[in-house]
């Protein structure tokens, strides 16, 4: 799943976010699911970045890899 989830976010995640100057940086993926990531960039720190995680980053991985549970930061 891990492999999977990079290429998500390489090709679906990271060009919109840099597209605002911001970026995602993987952590983690645990075996029950959970993906953590951090935001960087613009996206660290700015007031709509909970937003940003569960509204774009976790709808677009959990829309192509299913097993994914949630996104953490």
């Amino acid at each position: 799943m891990l492999e999977q989830v990079k290429k998500v976010l390489d090709r679906d995640v990271k060009p919109v976010l840099k597209s605002h100057g911001g970026s995602v940086k993987l952590i983690s993926v645990s075996e029950d699911g959970v993906v953590k990531v951090k935001l960087t960039g613009a996206c660290h720190g700015c007031p709509l970045a909970q937003q940003t995680l569960v509204g774009f980053v976790e709808r677009t991985i959990k829309a192509k890899i299913p097993e994914v549970k949630k996104v953490v930061i």
